[in-house]
């Protein structure tokens, strides 16, 4: 899992190539200090695929609204630089996570 900062967001995951995964989480959110074992577990799944990143929006406001992320937790994934789709509050469950990882391989 590759930590993303504001300094590194551009060069790993908008110029990246193949497809990225970025949960968004931040320091006081419940729900996602409860997803994040399981995103783990799934970058041993689909790490050979995908390339899973995460970014604590508590330190990068300004970028995670910049990408449109206005609550949390949001589960993305991008390919050629573009968010081409996203798991989002109560829709970031395990299964609808695995199924858009699925979808975007």
């Amino acid at each position: 899992m590759v930590d993303l900062t504001k300094d590194n967001f551009e060069e790993e995951v908008l110029k990246a190539e193949g497809t990225v995964l970025v949960d968004f989480y931040g320091d006081g959110c419940v729900p996602c200090q409860a997803l994040m074992p399981h995103i783990h577990a799934m970058e041993g799944d689909y790490g050979d695929k995908i390339k899973f990143t995460s970014l604590n929006t508590t330190k990068a406001r300004r970028l995670a609204i910049g990408q449109k992320i206005l609550g949390l937790p949001v589960i993305a994934i991008y390919k050629g630089g573009e968010k081409v789709a996203e798991c989002v509050k109560d829709d970031a469950t395990v299964e609808n996570i695995k199924a858009m990882i699925e979808a975007n391989l």
